[in-house]
């Protein structure tokens, strides 16, 4: 990634599914100027991956530990990755 630039992949746990946590994640990230997606996994589990200004990416990892009205999140996990090219704009995949 380019200078000032990250990319991580973050899963998160807890009431994150049947809240619109992953609408709420993409207007978000939307808002931050972020790209990515997010998906709900098997186990109820939610993971995205994040990318773009480090600054704006570290403003939606806090994000993320609050959610949408009615989540209640327990664990945030992140790790940084290379996203290869970087994605266009934030979609729900999942």
């Amino acid at each position: 990634m380019e200078d000032g630039r990250k990319a991580v992949r973050v899963r998160l746990s807890g009431r994150v599914q049947g809240v619109s946590f992953r609408v709420w994640t993409r207007t978000e990230a939307e808002k931050l100027g972020l790209s990515g997606w997010v998906r709900n996994e098997d186990d109820g589990s939610v993971t995205a991956l994040i990318v773009g200004a480090e600054g704006a990416v570290s403003t939606m990892m806090n994000r993320l530990w609050k959610g949408p009205t009615g989540a209640s999140v327990s664990g945030v996990t992140s790790q940084d990755v290379d996203p290869g090219q970087e994605p266009n704009g934030f979609r729900i995949i999942g």
